[in-house]
């Protein structure tokens, strides 16, 4: 069929959606990014919001507003820098609580100059609210000074200055809309500081206006989104961060390592049951080639067992061969299964994964999680100790939170271990990487890797916090070549490069290769004057051990951001 039939299908398929149901609250989505999501995961561990799962997320601004309001009833447990917290939440999500705007302040009203610089209101640009009809519009805008010192990335230095805005309502009380759109410049710096500033910034390696032309950038995030009433259905169409899985400092299987990409997304509630299905298009290349088309389909299972008890079931393809194909359309299917189905010569034309992921809490203010991710498995060769056993690479992470910790309050603290065998997210034609914009869709460690994480995080107020990451990791990659410079063996260590890695070479050992440790030490701070208005630091020192070449490398580079949210 051709591409504009399905887009047909597509929006009449929306069309019909539209005309069933309403809902009292907004549905638009919080951003992943929001900080609002930290504070109801430590609400969930304080027994408050025992219903909420941050292993899917984003939610709608109505969900958020029911669990801050559910927050609001104990209040009188809150320590008094969480009550700080639940007050400037009960400004921001004013209109999604309580349908009221009497905190809300416009520029373009009579006091909207005088409200400027005001503490106590969320301030807009413009905003607008009806019994059918709500309209919210930002400003945004930001200046970034970045540098870097080091054996590998060397002294630079960049100016960055972004202005932009956002919009975001719900119409009729069942179909919410989202735009931000911003444009970046470059105003200080040369072509190594855009290279710099590229590799430390997923936004800006993803935007190749800036890496070739070396001075704009432009980024946008934008959806529709259709909910019922009771919000048992909802139907997403455009571009947003999704996150999925447990991990509390990274996740195996959707994280923040890349940029958010399109998609249409589907999910299925009742009680303690979720179900997501998303079908979406990533950017793609093989050996630097750019690809027409790829794709990925997720469909994930979240069952909360009690309060105590959350699983999760997840399972992806990543495929190439096609714009659209209506084999993985179907949301109720295995996707191993449907791609076996296909009738495809090789059944390793694409890539697929499932996974398995938990949290326990046992005790107030604390919860482990474990997560296991299979990219490749044949039974009859798992416990093999020969080359066969290469068809199977595993990827698992243990992870524990601890929040009010050593009984301080508002002081969290991380740990987890995060392991990818050999070859894990990467795929043999090199076409179906688990990556978008040649990075990680999943946890940033490169494959045949692991690493130990802590992290700890500090509320000094609801306005003044900061984190301190460690990370020690463990790494391998490189190929080993013939004396005719033929390649005998891939390591397995690069997620973009997957070829080579047939049985006749030799089973894959963990940290077999060019091994690489690092010492990574990130420490992020984050200051709120006045409503609205933010100071971010980013500090970074890196310590790379190049084991296979008696070499140690350091590297450190710096982020001081300006940023208003009006």
């Amino acid at each position: 069929m051709k591409r504009p039939y399905h887009l047909k299908i597509l929006l009449l398929s929306v069309l019909l959606l539209l005309s069933f149901g309403t809902s009292y609250s907004q549905v638009e989505l919080v951003s992943p990014s929001h900080p609002v999501y930290d504070y109801l995961k430590r609400m969930q561990l304080e027994g408050m919001i025992p219903a909420y799962n941050s292993a899917n997320i984003p939610i709608s601004r109505g969900e958020v507003a029911g669990y801050l309001k559910i927050i609001g009833e104990n209040s009188g447990k809150l320590t008094g820098i969480d009550k700080q917290f639940l007050s400037d939440y009960k400004v921001e999500f004013e209109y999604d609580m309580t349908g009221l705007t009497k905190n809300q302040s416009s520029l373009f009203s009579k006091t909207g100059i005088s409200n400027l610089f005001n503490d106590k209101k969320q301030k807009y640009l413009y905003n607008y609210v009806d019994s059918n009809v709500t309209f919210f519009l930002d400003g945004i805008g930001s200046l970034s000074q970045r540098g870097s010192d080091g054996d590998s990335i060397g002294i630079n230095s960049i100016l960055l200055g972004e202005i932009g805005f956002r919009m975001r309502g719900t119409l009729f009380n069942s179909v919410g809309y989202y735009l931000r759109l911003s444009n970046g410049q470059k105003l200080n710096g040369d072509s190594k500081d855009v290279k710099f500033a590229a590799y430390t910034d997923p936004k800006l390696k993803a935007n190749t206006k800036f890496t070739h032309e070396e001075k704009n950038f432009d980024t946008f995030e934008g959806y529709l989104r259709y909910q019922t009433e009771r919000n048992w259905l909802a139907l997403t169409v455009g571009r947003e961060a999704i996150y999925n899985g447990f991990g509390y400092i990274d996740r195996l299987f959707l994280s923040n390592n890349t940029v958010p990409f399109d998609f249409i997304k589907l999910d299925l509630a009742y009680k303690a049951i979720k179900y997501t299905f998303i079908y979406g298009s990533i950017k793609g290349d093989s050996l630097g080639r750019d690809l027409d088309w790829k794709n990925i389909v997720t469909h994930r299972l979240d069952i909360n067992f009690s309060k105590h008890f959350k699983l999760g079931l997840s399972e992806a393809i990543i495929t190439s061969n096609s714009p659209f194909d209506f084999t993985f359309l179907n949301p109720i299917s295995f996707l191993t299964s449907a791609d076996l189905n296909t009738g495809a010569l090789q059944t390793t034309e694409n890539n697929t994964l499932t996974g398995i992921d938990f949290e326990i809490t046992p005790a107030k203010n604390l919860a482990f999680q474990g997560s296991l991710l299979i990219d490749d498995l044949t039974f009859e060769t798992v416990f093999k100790d020969d080359s066969t056993a290469n068809e199977n690479k595993f990827a698992y992470q243990l992870g524990a939170l601890w929040t009010n910790a050593f009984t301080v309050p508002n002081i969290t603290l991380a740990l987890e271990y995060t392991r990818l065998d050999p070859f894990v997210y990467s795929h043999r034609s090199n076409k179906n990487t688990y990556t978008n914009w040649g990075m990680s869709l999943g946890h940033a460690l490169p494959p045949n890797s692991d690493e130990i994480a802590a992290k700890l995080k500090v509320d000094i107020t609801s306005r003044l916090r900061f984190d301190f990451l460690y990370q020690k990791q463990r790494s391998a990659n490189g190929f080993l070549y013939d004396s005719l410079g033929n390649v005998i063996k891939n390591y397995g260590g690069n997620i973009n490069r997957g070829d080579h890695d047939q049985p006749r070479y030799g089973k894959n050992e963990f940290l077999e290769g060019n091994r690489v440790d690092r010492h990574i030490f990130t420490l992020n701070l984050v200051y709120e004057p006045i409503r609205q208005y933010f100071l971010f630091l980013k500090y970074q020192y890196r310590i790379s051990d190049l084991l296979y070449l008696s070499k140690k490398i350091k590297d450190s580079y710096y982020w001081i951001t300006l940023r208003i949210d009006y």
